[in-house]
């Protein structure tokens, strides 16, 4: 798996959606983080959003866009900057089955304990829905690419033939995406221990097939 450095770059394709990073835009985008952290959003509006970010709606409009197009920008955002501390997480160990593990035992800690993505999950998980599935684009889309970069890299790193390792990322990322959307399950996940037995028992095999 490639080093931290590298992170942004591996995502650039899958983020084409985000808004450039200026001041203006990360004032917006702050507001915005702050507002649905504070009433989610179903309560929110792009009206509140420039309220809290002390610019017009139209502003908002011309750098953003509309309410989803917020809230993608959002999640998008804190994507990119949580990849960065699952590459951390990772890049010492040898094996890419390891770095696989603790990746999945990353991501979902980082997810869960995150007070936006973690905390309108476990409030709105309806609402969040739409934004973490295929139908919703980038922020599946980068989620399925920062993964299926990895796993590509991993294969040259090992000698082993190219192939398209996509599939087997999709795969990876709706069953962590299931298990965020909804804990209950009869697999036990409640510590990081069951984590890693559970990504060794069910999400190492697919390894076989990226």
């Amino acid at each position: 798996m490639a080093a931290p450095s590298t992170s942004e770059a591996l995502l650039a394709g899958a983020l084409t959606d985000l808004p450039p990073s200026d001041a203006l835009s990360e004032q917006i985008l702050d507001a915005a983080r702050e507002q649905f952290m504070t009433f989610g959003l179903r309560r929110s509006t792009v009206d509140d959003v420039a309220k809290r970010a002390r610019v017009s709606r139209v502003t908002v409009y011309r750098r953003i866009g509309n309410k989803d197009s917020l809230v993608q920008a959002c999640l998008l955002r804190e994507y990119r900057r949580f990849v960065v501390d699952v590459d951390a997480a990772v890049a010492a160990l040898p094996t890419v089955e390891d770095r696989l593990v603790e990746g999945f035992v990353a991501v979902l800690r980082h997810v869960r304990e995150h007070p936006l993505v973690g905390g309108l999950l476990r409030l709105e998980p309806e609402t969040m829905l739409p934004f973490l599935t295929l139908e919703s684009g980038p922020a599946f889309l980068a989620m399925r690419s920062y993964l299926t970069d990895r796993l590509r890299e991993a294969r040259l790193a090992e000698g082993r033939p190219a192939s398209d390792p996509t599939p087997v990322a999709e795969l990876m990322v709706r069953i962590t995406v299931s298990f965020l959307l909804n804990p209950v399950s009869c697999f036990a996940l409640d510590d990081e221990t069951e984590v890693r037995a559970f990504a060794r028992r069910y999400l190492l095999p697919l390894l076989a097939e990226a």
